[in-house]
Parts: C-alpha cells; sequence; structure tokens
C-alpha cells in the first residue's frame, strides 16, 4: 500500500488497546476508523475490500504470540503486513464510581489481559470470578451496562481510556505482574510491499505438516 489508507478495521470496540496503538500514528488517526468484534472479523473486511487496511494484535512481550491473530494470518488469508506498532500496556481495573476491590464479585476481560494479571488478581481479587470478554474494551462496555442496570459488583481489566468512554472508574491502574508489558500489532492490507527502512524483521513460522515420528528432528535440520 503506497497510501495512507481512508478506512482502517480495528479490533475493537472503540477503547481498546488496539485503538490506542493505532491513533498514535499521526498519518493514520484522520482516517474513518472502523471497528470489528474479533480480529477474524477485521481480516474479513480487508479481503473484502470493505476497508483498506486493518489493525491487529499478534503478540504480547508476556504472553507471547496471539495465536488466534498469527493463525489467521498464515493459514486463512492472504494479506501483507504494512507496518507494526509497538504500545506499552498498562492494564487497569475499572469499576462503578466509588467501588471498593471488596464489593467486587466479577471480573471481566479478554484472557490475553487476564493472563498477564493473573498473580495481582489471585493477590487481590481472589474472591471474584473472572469471566473472559471479546476484548477489554469490550468488557468495559459490559461492565458499564450491567452497573447502569444497578449491578455495581462488576468490574472490567481494561485501558484506563475506556472508563471514560463507559462511565467507570479506575479502581486499581498498572496492575500487570511484570513490568515493560508492551504488545505488538500490525497493519494489513491485500496489496503493497512497504519500502525497505534499514529496520525491518523477518518472521519464520514453522509447524508440523503430520504428527509422525520424527518431524521436528526435520524442522530442526533446516536450521542446522
Amino acid at each position: 500500500m503506497t497510501q495512507t489508507p481512508q478506512r482502517i478495521g480495528f479490533f475493537g470496540p472503540f477503547g481498546t488497546f488496539t485503538e490506542q496503538a493505532l491513533v498514535s500514528q499521526h498519518d493514520l488517526r484522520a482516517a474513518e476508523l472502523v471497528p470489528f468484534r474479533s480480529v477474524p472479523d477485521v481480516l474479513d473486511a480487508v479481503a473484502a475490500g470493505d476497508v483498506d487496511a486493518g489493525f491487529v494484535p499478534i503478540e504480547n512481550s508476556i504472553e507471547g504470540t496471539v495465536n488466534f491473530t498469527q493463525d489467521a494470518l498464515i493459514f486463512d488469508y492472504e494479506l501483507l503486513i504494512q507496518r507494526e506498532v509497538v504500545l506499552d500496556i498498562e492494564h487497569c481495573l475499572l469499576a462503578a464510581p466509588g467501588a471498593a476491590l471488596t464489593s467486587i464479585h466479577t471480573v471481566l476481560s479478554i484472557p490475553v489481559a487476564t493472563a498477564q494479571c493473573s498473580a495481582w488478581l489471585r493477590n487481590n481479587m481472589a474472591h471474584a470470578e473472572v469471566h473472559a470478554a471479546n476484548s477489554t474494551a469490550d468488557a468495559a462496555r459490559v461492565a458499564g451496562e450491567r452497573i447502569g442496570n444497578g449491578d455495581t459488583t462488576v468490574a472490567a481489566l481494561a485501558p484506563a481510556n475506556a472508563a471514560a468512554l463507559y462511565g467507570l472508574e479506575v479502581l486499581a491502574r498498572d496492575i500487570a505482574d511484570h513490568a515493560g508489558n508492551q504488545t505488538r500489532f500490525v497493519m494489513v492490507a491485500r496489496e503493497g510491499i512497504p519500502a525497505s527502512t534499514g529496520h525491518d524483521k523477518t518472521g519464520i513460522v514453522v509447524f508440523q505438516r503430520a504428527d509422525e515420528p520424527g518431524s521436528l528432528i526435520s524442522i530442526l535440520q533446516e536450521f542446522a
């Protein structure tokens, strides 16, 4: 892609870390941003030409590869990576205004995020149940709706900027178990190979075609 995309699909809804990373790019923030409920939905829209480009998470410094993104790009789509963006991640616990940790019975978030904060949740929220959501921002949206209906015992593990969007307050900040938490995002499009920058990366995907004796050594021999 040689021109700045006019419509960019991203892993939404608004308020996700994906949106934060996307708007950190000065040449992309002026585009029409289109949120989708899942990474495959973003990639489907790019492949169908409904958007010019897609913006999705692909790797976290703590949890490693975002498997559903990488698997989809490898096996299901013929899309090209246009750029990568690395974002510092600050996980926060968002809840009803005036809520206390002891009053929270349910924590909502995407499994990748709850895994990154598992020790904090175990030490501070052992009394609460952790339920999966479609994304961190969607967790905040659902929490905001339930609180609006009178259930103030629910909280969301989400970005701080999602609080204002969904009528929540930040109950605890920066609760990831390890410092230096970062997520890598990629922008993909149907065509176009960006010019070399001198700081480009090459990714190698290795997988077994069959579950049989000797398959692993046959792969390792290629590296030897």
